[in-house]
């Protein structure tokens, strides 16, 4: 059937007995695109059969479907009109992993962060009504990006202004409870119907007019006779003014086609709260929706991981080679060992506990570890608590979600230079999750904070060292390291180092390259073969070494400046402001990420096309009068 589906409205043309077996199609397609590795493939799974039913209901286009998150919406862009193309998702040039609106008129919204699809359903709703138009919004949010503020603070906007809209709570981490039952299954049925709707209106207004007291009695009895039969018709869901119906079988396509139909007629915000799994139809993906939700190369058939093509942390090592990890397994193990060290250690997350490679962490030091959700401005402020109180909390979270906690940063930490330690995951540009999870802005509004100290480990080692120096010196300190591997360090070593200081790597002072992290890997292998040319491992953006810039500077005749970050206010704008302070005029070539958003393409290409990896370095220093071998 899917070869016969090139729109939603090539969807309607089925019996709605065929949808089960069109979802089902569905996932197969998905899991064979996702076996290649790098997929959002579990959530996807999870979603289908809603999918399904919200295109078979609703006229997309023209009605607005809106993802909280985006990722699980592989059979939205199936659906409509981009099977084709499905083999780019996440490719350079190909379709975006997330819904976007360039790309596609059905696609809502711009996304790859969560709980920002109410709040956007709310402002379209609120448009719709105010231009006098006519069409339905219905946002799809899961469980876990209803945690977050923002959700919970839109939901409640939503259910004082009144808007009409359907709300999608995609629930998958819970079985189907007794309440799906029969008695509560009629309970929702008559809930849904209009006439019933129109009817308890009616009413209270024909009690009201006989007799207040009594229409106060009928809405009370109403009320404890849907208790008894149905307990989850009150939540707080109802109390925010939100009509809620379920929770319903989420890979029941037919009841929720049945549903969806009379809720989106109903006047006011309705959430039809659906019960899905992770991983549904492939049975290993449904025993481990974790380790499924974006696994890398495997066997479709089979589940069995396959052999990784080219770098990263799952690349098979060859015997008595050292041992790589990746950055976050390195910080996962350095705060394990330094929590038994230091009882004031204590570490918080925002829902990333495997990402930022805390599973080991969380069961060796269950006491001192918090995860709050899909709540990055929770996850800091909670520290600013912590550290009022004497605790030392590092902060585990992914520089693409750190922007989403500036404030907390700056008003709740750096204001009384409060001792937090940032572990800032994925600093720099992701690859092929593109503009939404690129890290390029952390370094530029870090630095803008008073009293934050920023460090750039280019080692697991030095990040070690980082952390130890970090518990020292107090106050708010960023510790950004890349996504991708490191080599792994030595147990219970824990280097000295002091902070602000930096490491010159390679004598040369004719001109001088200063760069740290990821950059300075570039830096290093432009510099092969080029022992004329200095190098520095700048691995302090705040503050920098005054001491060894000003040398650098004083006898340098040109200084080139490479960051993983955007341009803009990042570690080449430190540098140039200090040589304005101090009135030295020595040029200065800025390397880093132009000031555009970077789309989806391998780290390596994006890094290539924003000169700022090792033939772009070698290139500069030709520019700059360096005498560079052709053809290396």
């Amino acid at each position: 059937m899917l070869d016969t589906i090139d729109s939603p409205d090539d969807l309607k043309k089925l019996r709605r007995d065929q949808l089960p077996a069109l979802a089902q199609e569905l996932r197969g397609e998905i899991v064979q695109l996702a076996a290649p590795g790098g997929l959002h493939l579990a959530s996807s799974l999870g979603a289908t059969d809603l999918i399904v039913a919200l295109h078979y209901v609703l006229n997309s286009p023209r009605d607005r479907i809106l993802f909280d998150v985006g990722h699980q919406a592989y059979a939205h862009k199936l659906l409509t009109g981009r099977r084709k193309q499905m083999p780019t998702i996440k490719k350079e040039g190909g379709l975006s992993g997330f819904t976007k609106v360039s790309e596609s008129p059905h696609d809502a919204i711009t996304v790859g962060h969560a709980s920002t699809s109410l709040a956007n359903a709310l402002g379209m709703a609120t448009a719709r009504d105010a231009l006098g138009q006519d069409y339905k919004v219905a946002a799809v949010i899961g469980d876990g990006a209803l945690t977050g503020g923002m959700a919970l603070a839109a939901l409640n906007t939503i259910g004082d202004t009144q808007r009409r809209m359907l709300i999608v709570l995609n629930h998958n981490e819970m079985s189907i409870s007794e309440n799906v039952g029969a008695m509560s299954k009629f309970m929702r049925t008559l809930q849904v119907q209009k006439w019933f709707q129109e009817g308890e209106g009616a009413s209270k207004k024909a009690l009201g007019a006989v007799s207040r007291p009594l229409m106060d009695f009928m809405s009370r009895a109403k009320s404890s006779t849907r208790h008894f039969f149905d307990p989850a018709s009150v939540n707080p869901f109802a109390a925010m003014g939100v009509r809620y119906v379920g929770p319903v079988d989420g890979h029941n396509i037919q009841e929720m086609v049945y549903l969806m139909e009379r809720l989106t007629e109903l006047d006011g915000p309705t959430i039809l709260h659906v019960v899905t799994r992770k991983g549904k139809g492939l049975t290993y993906a449904e025993e481990d929706p974790i380790k499924w939700h974006g696994p890398s190369r495997f066997d479709p058939a089979t589940g069995q991981s396959l052999p990784v093509q080219g770098l990263g942390s799952s690349v098979a090592l060859v015997a008595g080679e050292p041992v790589r990890q990746s950055w976050s397994a390195a910080f996962g193990d350095a705060m394990t060992e330094l929590s038994r060290l230091d009882p004031r250690a204590y570490v918080i997350t925002p829902a990333m506990r495997e990402g930022s490679g805390l599973v080991g962490y969380s069961k060796a030091h269950p006491n001192r570890y918090l995860d709050v959700g899909i709540a990055e401005d929770v996850a800091v402020t909670a520290a600013a608590g912590m550290a009022l109180q004497g605790l030392k909390p590092v902060v585990a979270i992914y520089s693409t979600f750190l922007q989403r906690a500036y404030d907390q940063v700056l008003h709740d930490v750096a204001i009384e230079n409060l001792d937090v330690i940032f572990a800032v995951d994925r600093g720099g540009v992701v690859g092929a999750d593109g503009a939404t999870h690129n890290g390029v802005f952390d370094l530029s509004f870090m630095r803008s904070i008073p009293n934050v100290r920023i460090g750039l480990p280019r080692t697991a080692s030095e990040l070690r060292g980082m952390l130890k120096e970090a518990m020292r010196v107090g106050g708010p300190v960023a510790i950004r390291y890349p996504r991708g591997d490191t080599l792994q360090a030595v147990p219970n070593s824990w280097p000295d180092l002091k902070w602000g200081e930096w490491e010159r790597l390679q004598a040369g002072q004719d001109v001088v390259v200063l760069a740290g992290g990821k950059a300075l890997e570039y830096a290093e292998a432009a510099l092969e073969g080029l022992p004329g040319v200095g190098l520095v491992n700048a691995r302090f953006v705040k503050p920098l070494d005054l001491e060894m810039l000003r040398e650098v500077a004083t006898h340098a005749r040109a200084i080139v400046t490479v960051e993983d970050n955007t341009v803009l206010g990042g570690f080449g704008s430190a540098v140039l402001e200090q040589l304005s302070a101090w009135g030295l005029s020595t040029p200065v070539r800025v390397l880093g990420i132009p000031d555009e958003f970077q789309e989806h393409a391998s780290v390596e290409r994006v890094h290539a096309r924003s000169g700022i990896d090792a033939q772009a370095i070698r290139t500069v220093l030709a520019e700059l009068g360096v005498d560079v071998p052709l053809g290396v």
